[in-house]
Parts: structure tokens; sequence; C-alpha cells
């Protein structure tokens, strides 16, 4: 059992702007209730994207431009708020389902979640980031190049570098993301070592 390596991630991307956007946002705390992620997708932004439509707005995640997306494009302090693990897994299942965020940073938690979900999230400069979200909102067919072996992010013949640290970069491209599968691919040396430790004995794996 093996975790898939993420080393080049391609794909048109969605752009929403803003800072500190909260959990609250990005999925409602109405939908916390369920105990599986599936549908969450269609709910995510759903306030907000209720709110630009009675003003007669389009939410980037209800523009048909960006239907077919699946790079999100953010600002400063993404995903703050509370801890809950429903809104990166509401990203992820969201139209074609996200498979990368690229902000200038992000609330520690909602990384962490991310990472767990093997969803890479590169942190670009803010000079960068404006570039990038201009781009694909003047054209939103551009392709976006994820490139987690050469730590950048390209468009065209354009590319930008970006912060990741390493250890989790490297637990992306060499596919140890995922702690479950790490977990499991160890199973006898976990029961060998749980039969040295008093306190598990009887330990069944």
């Amino acid at each position: 059992m093996e975790a898939t390596k993420r080393t080049v991630i391609t794909g048109r991307g969605v752009p929403v702007r803003g800072n500190d956007i909260d959990t609250d946002r990005i999925i409602p705390a109405r939908y916390l209730r369920t105990v599986v992620f599936d549908g969450l997708g269609e709910h995510a932004f759903e306030d907000d994207r209720k709110q630009l439509a009675e003003a007669g707005r389009l939410h980037p995640f209800d523009d048909p431009r960006y239907a077919q997306a699946e790079i999100l494009l953010v600002n400063q302090n993404f995903g703050c708020g509370s801890s809950r693990e429903h809104a990166p897994q509401a990203v992820r299942r969201w139209g074609r389902g996200i498979r990368a965020v690229v902000g200038e940073s992000f609330a520690e938690i909602f990384y962490g979640n991310c990472v767990a979900l093997g969803i890479p999230c590169p942190r670009l400069s803010e000079a960068a980031m404006a570039d990038l979200l201009s781009t694909v909102e003047q054209v939103p067919e551009t392709e976006i190049r994820v490139d987690l072996v050469t730590r950048t992010v390209g468009v065209g013949s354009v590319s930008f570098p970006f912060e990741m640290p390493d250890g989790v970069r490297r637990a992306f491209v060499e596919g140890r993301w995922d702690s479950t599968t790490e977990l499991m691919t160890a199973v006898a040396q976990i029961r060998t070592t749980a039969k040295t430790i008093p306190y598990f004995r009887g330990f069944r794996s």
C-alpha cells in the first residue's frame, strides 16, 4: 500500500480573492453535523455565493468560466478560524475536485488538514500571487503547473518560486503524505515493538 506521489499538478485555476477567509465561509457550520464528506463540495462558499447572487454578481465557484478548475488561488491567511476538517474536504470535492491550493499564506490547521488529504498548499509572494490571480481572471483557460520537484508555480513561460516546508514537500514527492498508509506499511514493525511494551499486551492489528 502506497500513497499517490504528488510531483507535478496541472490544471486551470479558480481565483477566490480576499484575506482572512475563514472556515465558516468555506463551509458553513450547519454542514458540520455530517459524519461523511460526500456532497460537501456543492456547499463550498455557499453563503458567500448566495450573497453575491442576491447582489446580481457571481462568486467564482458559480462562474462557468472556472467550472473546470482544479487549482484554487487565494490570498493571505486562507482557512483561518475553526479547525474543521470539513473545509478542505468541501474544497476537495467541489466541481472536478481541487488538487492544490496556491496562496500567500494559510492558517496552520487548515494547512495540516490539506496535507492529510494530499492537497499541496504552495505559498507565493504577494506580487507573484497578484500576477497569477490577474492572469487567470483575464484568461480563465490558462493552465497552471505546480511543480513540487522544482518548487515553482508556472504559467506559460513564466514561473514563480514557492515556499513549502521541505519535509512536507518531500512527503508529497515521495508519496509519504498519507499517515494512515504510512502506518499500515509498518504493521510488522509495530507488532514487534508492541510486544516489548507492557501496556500493549494483547495488541492486535
